[in-house]
Parts: structure tokens; C-alpha cells; sequence
């Protein structure tokens, strides 16, 4: 089981410094809006995956008046991993003391789910939320699919920019279009057997977070281009077409999770809060699939849920996470807005922050 056992930070946002000894299952960091709670959920995001969930701009984290920022933590596999990043340099990432180029390994011991505002995007916002909520559990079960993924992307940007050139080079147009389609081959399979096994795992949450008068969900897999059709004619044959958007308009880059309840989507038809309900059941159901495949359990930075949910749907949502037992570091203003929703004998540790410190 992936946990984290202590987390250090310094210089992040308004926090200056502080350590944590955390528990294994639930963390809860209570305070003030802008005490810097948030904060500690962003740093422990910034250490397990190279960004932000608030911001993409990594720099707008280092402290006012700072010119760095440090993320330090040990995991419960004796794991050390630490992470500094100045305004001059860039970052620098350690996993037991070897340095390293990316946040494969890193992502790899620390599989972090965010359940926050911006979550329920999934719903609310395009088809690019929804890919990398299926290509999160493809890269935790499948290695070989960030290297196919990066490729098929690699691909788009060189067919792209031959489109949009004044005289199309049909001979290396071709070139790009044969090894897109291999990775996108590849891409899809891996996409599809993880669906597969993710849609039931869904169901089953989401059924019994609902009441029956609830409409039932059902989720689609769109692979990008349709189905029955070759990706390689259809590139052939959507030339013209493509050059006047200035863009390759079929490929796994266009997939999505289609939500539907009946013949509409979901959005459509749910209100606000049986939204916010579906979308916690996709990360519960991302979780408990996670520990199925690769026999690991997630860790859930969960922030602000008493603002995003009523008393009725935290409570079981937070019950049903608990259950997982897996480890949570959740936010709140108001502790017993958490507190009340769990059984008392419920294993936990608290954190009260107050500018940016920890204090008791």
C-alpha cells in the first residue's frame, strides 16, 4: 500500500514552513479560507506529479519574496523523495537520492486522484478532462502506453504542421500519417482494455451511492475516429478538410468518455449535486480498479468537500472512501463538517493550519 508517512514543505504559496506526520488512512487539514490548507494538497500533487492541480504555472507557487521552493516526503515503502524548484532553474527531482528526468517513477509510487472543484469538469468541460482521467489509469497499469501516447502526439504535431504549410508535402505527410496510425493502434487497445474493466467498477459505485430514482448511467468509449472506419483512409481522405481547420480532426487525440443517462447526456439531465455525486463515483471507481490491476492503493487529495456536496452525499461518499483504505488528506473549514460525517472510532489524524503554519 502507497502512503505517505511524513511531508515537509517549505516556501509554498503562504506557507513557510511546516512537517507532517501523517496518518495512513485519513488527514484531516482544517482552517480559514486562504489559511493554507490547499496549499499542503498542492505540494503533495507537485511532489507525486510534476504540477499544480490549481495552476500550470509551477513558478506562481514559490513563497512572495522567496526564490525556491522545496517538497520533501517519505513513503510507507521507505521511499525519499524530494523535489526543489527556484525562479531561475529548473526543477530538480529526487527518488532515493538519484536524480530524475522525469516523474514516471515518481507518479508511478505516489498514484495521487484530486477530488476538487475542478473536478466536476469531467463533465462540465470538453473531451481533454475526460482523456486524461482514462489515460491516468492507462499509464498506472500499462508502461508501455506513455510511450505510444507521447509518439501518437508527436505524430499530430508534425502532420499539423505540414497541413498548415503553403505547399503540402504529400510524401511526408504520408510518413507521419503510417507511424500515427501504428501508435494510434496501440493507443486505443490499451485505452479500450482499461475501460472495460473500468466501466463495471463504475456501475457498481455509482449504484450504490444513488437512490433508484436516479436515472441509470451508462459511459461510452470514443476512440477518436468512428468505429468501422480506418484511421489511415480517413487521414487520407480528410486532407483538404484538415488543412482548412489547420488541424488533424481523427485520432486518439479526439477521444472521450461519453456520460449519458438514456439517450441524453448526463449533463443535461442531472442536477448540480447528482453531478458532483457521478464524478466522485469515477474517482472512487478509478481508485478501487487501480488496487484491482496493480494491487496498490491510490491516494485521494480531497479538498473543500463540505462546499461541493450536502451533508446526505458527503457522508457516503466519505464513508465509501474510507472503506477503500487508502490514504485521504482532505480540507475543510470546518472540522466537524468532516467529523460528523465518519464514525468517531474512524482512524485519523487532524491539522489545524493558520497562516500558512501548523498550529495545535
Amino acid at each position: 500500500m502507497s502512503f505517505l508517512t511524513r511531508l515537509e514543505i517549505t516556501s509554498v504559496r503562504n506557507i513557510e514552513e511546516i512537517k507532517l506526520d501523517l496518518n495512513s488512512r485519513l488527514n484531516i487539514i482544517y482552517g480559514i479560507n486562504g489559511s493554507g490548507k490547499t496549499s499542503i494538497l498542492e505540494a503533495a500533487h507537485l511532489l507525486a506529479v510534476g504540477r499544480s492541480f490549481r495552476t500550470a504555472k509551477t513558478s506562481t507557487l514559490i513563497s512572495e519574496a522567496k526564490t525556491g521552493l522545496t517538497v520533501f516526503a517519505e513513503t510507507s515503502h521507505q521511499s525519499r523523495i524530494g523535489l526543489t524548484k527556484t525562479n531561475r532553474e529548473k526543477h530538480k527531482l529526487k527518488l532515493d537520492s538519484e536524480l530524475q528526468g522525469n516523474w514516471d517513477s515518481v507518479a508511478r509510487k505516489l498514484p495521487v486522484q484530486v477530488l476538487d472543484s475542478k473536478s466536476f469538469l469531467l463533465l462540465e468541460g470538453g473531451p481533454k478532462a475526460r482523456r486524461m482521467f482514462l489515460d491516468w489509469g492507462v499509464f498506472h497499469v500499462k508502461h508501455s502506453f506513455l510511450r505510444d501516447w507521447r509518439s501518437t502526439k508527436k505524430c499530430v504535431a508534425n502532420r499539423n504542421i505540414l497541413l498548415k504549410g503553403s505547399q503540402l508535402d504529400v510524401s511526408q505527410l504520408e510518413v507521419w500519417e503510417a507511424e500515427l496510425c501504428s501508435s494510434a493502434a496501440k493507443v486505443h487497445a490499451a485505452r479500450q482494455e482499461y475501460f472495460q474493466k473500468f466501466e463495471p467498477v463504475f456501475r457498481r459505485v455509482y449504484t450504490s451511492l444513488v437512490d433508484d430514482t436516479v436515472d441509470p448511467i451508462f459511459l461510452e468509449y470514443w476512440r477518436g475516429w468512428p468505429e468501422g472506419e480506418s484511421l489511415s483512409a480517413l487521414l487520407s481522405a480528410e486532407r483538404e478538410r484538415d488543412r482548412r481547420y489547420g488541424a488533424t480532426q481523427n485520432g486518439p487525440h479526439r477521444a472521450d468518455i461519453l456520460v449519458k443517462a438514456g439517450d441524453r447526456n448526463a449533463i443535461d439531465v442531472l442536477s448540480r449535486g447528482q453531478q458532483k455525486v457521478l464524478v466522485c463515483a469515477l474517482k472512487i471507481a478509478q481508485g478501487i480498479l487501480h488496487e484491482t490491476v496493480v494491487d496498490d492503493k491510490c491516494i485521494y487529495l480531497v479538498d473543500d468537500l463540505p462546499s461541493e456536496l450536502d451533508l446526505k452525499n458527503r457522508a457516503s461518499i466519505l464513508e465509501v472512501m474510507y472503506k477503500l483504505r487508502c490514504q485521504l488528506l482532505v480540507t475543510c473549514v470546518d472540522l466537524s463538517s468532516i467529523q460528523n460525517c465518519l464514525n468517531h472510532a474512524a482512524e485519523k489524524r487532524t491539522f489545524h493550519v493558520e497562516r500558512g503554519t501548523i498550529t495545535p
